[in-house]
Formats: structure tokens, sequence, C-alpha cells
């Protein structure tokens, strides 16, 4: 038993390059599949997430099934994951080749329906964005954009956005003055 729980099936040169060639096959199907939701995972993004690693768990490790096999794939996956993270933080050309650019969806108050059904996005999905910037209506921003990531970023307009504590200190200011100059109430 314990021969079998710690003796690799494949060499460990194998392996790295298996797991490394995996890892790197998975970014960029994930690059070319979209950006859609990566950072809010649905039911469905998570069902093929968790899916997909089993599908390529052989890929990575091939018919070893000991536990330093295992551990072993898991440490040059988390390796190469940090090498490339690391190259990214350094080189912005790297950064944008792995993750992407931002991809506008909607501008001046209106979608662009074709860009929100090529990145595979719902319009009540973008409302609800919306509403939880404190808009009601997509007619009152002025941007919303798909970050890489999956991050939606809404921008009111102007005139529509929230009030924050310098516009309520401004307006109390502003009653104060008002209230200085009202005469005496006698």
């Amino acid at each position: 038993m314990w021969h079998d729980m710690f003796e690799a099936g494949i060499s460990y040169g194998e392996k790295t390059v298996r797991t490394v060639l995996v890892y790197l096959a998975l970014l960029v199907l994930l690059r070319v599949i979209g950006k859609r939701g990566l950072a809010q995972l649905n039911t469905f993004d998570l069902v093929v997430m968790l899916l997909l690693s089993n599908v390529v768990q052989n890929a990575v490790i091939g018919d070893d099934n000991s536990v330093v096999g295992g551990l072993y794939g898991a440490l040059v996956l988390l390796v190469a994951d940090w090498v490339l993270v690391r190259q990214a933080a350094r080189w912005d050309w790297f950064n944008r080749l792995l993750d992407g650019t931002p991809t506008v969806l909607a501008r001046d108050g209106a979608y662009d329906r074709r860009t929100i059904a090529r990145q595979g996005i719902r319009v009540p999905d973008l409302d609800v964005a919306i509403r939880h910037q404190g808009g009601d209506a997509v007619e009152e921003t002025s941007l919303i954009v798909l970050e890489p990531g999956g991050t939606l970023l809404v921008k009111l307009k102007e005139g529509d956005q929230v009030a924050d504590k310098a516009d309520v200190a401004a307006i109390r200011a502003a009653l104060a003055a008002v209230a200085a100059r009202l005469p005496a109430a006698g």
C-alpha cells in the first residue's frame, strides 16, 4: 500500500512538461473563449470549471495516482502560475496578451448589443450592475466596461451619481449659510 501511495507512475520530467503544457493550453482556451464572469462565476460556469479540472487531470499526471505525483503536479502548476503572474506584472504587453483588454459594453447611455452578445452577457445582468452602482437604467450611465478579469465597471453620468459625504457636507454648509441669513424667529 505505501509503495503505491508514494511511487510516481511517470517521470518527474514528463510530469513537469505535461503540467506546464496543460496549464498554458487552458490559459489560451480561456482567453479565446472570453472573460465573461471569470470573477463572478454563475452555476453553469462553476460546473464547467469543475468538469474541466477533472477532464485535464490525467493529461497533467498521466497514469500516476500516487500522492507524491499529485502533489508534484500541483507544485509545478503553482510555480508556473507564479512565474506567469510575475512576468505579467513586469511587462504590460505580456499582461495584455494573457488577460486581454477592457471591453466597452455601453457608452453614453446606450448598450452595444453586438458586443454584449459576443461576450455572452445578458442585459438583465448589466441592469443589476447599474442598480448596484446606484443607477436606475442604462440611460443614466456614461460607460459600462467589462474588465479582463470579468469585473463589470459602471460609470454613471455626472447628474445621476449617488451623493457622497462631500456632497452632503456641501448641502449642510449651504443650508447653514441660508439659516444664518434668515431673521431670528422671535
